[in-house]
């Protein structure tokens, strides 16, 4: 668990105190049995009067502590004799007790910043070495902290601890190998993600997106912005594409632009969360239109289309998403384009979650965007349009939503990001649709056999899996739970929270032994739910 917005400061409150005779038993009771336990089940040190205490929050909560104090004897003194016979000539020594670390803010930078604030509280007091008994659980860890052993070992078996020291320079000198040593914990406790963006990535990606950044009016630049529209239309079978910086609401954006131009009015369809933001994005620019529109995850049927059409034989262009993100369901996006060809009218697809995901063509589809950073597996922040035939600039558009502006420059009418093209184009590489079918069928099947309700079947998104808990279990409850265990779903956006829904997104870069393994634990701990409510 590595929390970015930890406190660490001098204890001053009753309640931190509280807790920290509470943490002191935890540690020193219960886990190393060096003291009697209690009713209370809280320890106050001998020499909590004259300890100051260093303490790591984690908002109201106190996960981490040490004690430092500088009147003699020190306890080392009790158990060594004069320990100024083990240090150097001139020291002026201060102890260091009762180190303590939660443990799930073990293996953290937690320990390396109580001592980082430690040692400037040392500096102040004017103290030159911080003496300590520590565990011999901890010895390595205590090393690369830059803490020096001295004499034997002092304690009772099974509560044994080495008396170290720790100067600023030794301090120092450890602190780039500490680093490193984190930055190597930090990569192997990385969590699963399960989120449709940002999603996991290749290495190759990540170090195209670190290059040095080039000019977007380069020549090196204008190749790879040429090299990745091409590769995008190989991948849809689409005529052109156009790259703009932003996301799939900008991308949306653009499309209605140009959707004013059209005579005749259109038909939106809508079933989900982003069939209803289509709907909010012809609003905003005022465009005429009717609309088809079910319950979340009801199937809008090619026969229930057509009937519309017939109905309003002033409909030009049709607009729908290609995969509902808020369900996973999938429109027939072939029916829909021979539904279209008949009654002449012109389809435009928000495809952002099924480029990539699965297998689309484009070629005679008037109209499609996606994004980088969802099926793709690259960074967010590229918004892609597709379009069937070339467009010429409108001055009655906005510059940044003309599509006509983008064809006649080569996609870089504005500043662009030669970074995320990079990466974008590295992420075209890794496009694998029967690897992505295989695995959800294979989460499916998991997952339905622990239990869970899954919307749709197979013929839904493999990209996204919703899962609808039972009431009695909160999405919300259930999602952080996961998290605490390293793995990230998809649960905290409003319209999942308010239908207790959670999603298992299969986009980027995906392990199958750890999506699988993963699934394992969503089942185990959606059985312990169960089980806790049965005994109840």
């Amino acid at each position: 668990m590595e929390n970015l917005s930890l406190q660490y400061k001098i204890a001053s409150e009753s309640c931190e105190f509280q807790q920290i005779y509470s943490l002191n038993y935890q540690t020193f009771v219960e886990e190393i049995p060096q003291h009697e336990g209690n009713p209370e089940r809280k320890l106050i040190d001998k020499f909590h009067d004259e300890n100051t205490y260093v303490i790591a929050k984690d908002e109201g909560e106190v996960v981490g502590m040490i004690a430092v104090r500088a009147k003699r004897p020190f306890s080392l003194d009790l158990k060594l004799g004069n320990i100024n016979e083990y240090l150097p000539t001139g020291a002026v020594p201060c102890e260091i007790r009762l180190l303590s670390v939660k443990q799930p803010y073990r293996s953290t930078r937690v320990f390396y910043q109580l001592c980082e604030r430690l040692v400037s509280y040392c500096l102040e007091k004017g103290y030159t070495m911080a003496l300590i008994s520590g565990t011999v659980r901890q010895l390595k860890l205590y090393k690369r902290i830059g803490f020096q052993p001295f004499a034997d070992l002092v304690g009772e078996e099974g509560a044994n601890f080495q008396p170290m020291y720790l100067t600023r320079e030794s301090f120092e000198n450890s602190t780039k190998a500490f680093q490193r040593l984190m930055i190597r914990k930090t990569e192997k406790s990385v969590p699963l993600s399960f989120l449709p963006g940002p999603v996991p990535l290749h290495g190759t990606v990540e170090e195209a997106f670190k290059r040095e950044p080039d000019s977007h009016r380069s020549s090196v630049f204008i190749n790879e912005m040429a090299e990745v529209r091409r590769s995008l239309c190989e991948i849809t079978n689409a005529n052109h594409a156009k790259v703009a910086v932003g996301t799939g609401t900008l991308s949306n954006d653009m499309v209605a632009a140009q959707l004013k131009s059209l005579y005749g009015s259109g038909l939106i369809l809508a079933n989900g969360e982003f069939g209803y933001r289509l709907i909010d994005h012809a609003n905003r620019f005022d465009l005429y239109f009717h609309t088809f529109q079910k319950d979340w995850n009801e199937a809008i049927s090619l026969g229930e289309v057509e009937s519309c059409l017939k109905e309003n034989k002033n409909i030009k262009w049709l607009w729908t998403v290609h995969c509902e993100t808020s369900t996973g369901y999938l429109y027939d996006l072939d029916g829909l384009l021979s539904l279209c060809k008949r009654y002449g009218v012109e389809l435009c697809v928000d495809a952002c979650s099924s480029v990539g995901t699965i297998p689309v063509n484009f070629k005679e589809v008037y109209f499609a965007t996606t994004v980088s950073g969802k099926g793709l597996g690259s960074y967010p922040g590229l918004a892609i349009v597709f379009h069937r035939d070339e467009i010429q600039p409108s001055t009655s558009i906005p510059r940044y939503l003309d599509v006509g502006m983008y064809e006649v420059n080569g996609s870089i009418p504005f500043t662009h990001s030669s970074n995320m093209v990079r990466a974008l184009k590295e992420a075209l590489h890794f496009l694998d649709y029967e690897m992505h079918e295989k695995l959800a069928q294979r989460v499916r099947c998991v997952l339905t056999q622990g239990g869970f309700q899954i919307l749709g079947d197979e013929n839904y998104s493999p990209g996204v899996i919703t899962i609808a808990l039972e009431r009695e279990q909160c999405s919300r409850q259930f999602g952080d739970v996961l998290k605490d265990k390293g793995i990230l779903l998809s649960y905290e956006s409003d319209y999942l929270v308010k239908r207790n829904w959670v999603q298992v997104a299969l986009m980027g870069k995906q392990n199958d032994r750890k999506v699988l393994k993963a699934m394992k634990i969503l089942n185990k701990e959606y059985q312990s739910n169960v089980d806790s409510r049965v005994v109840k």
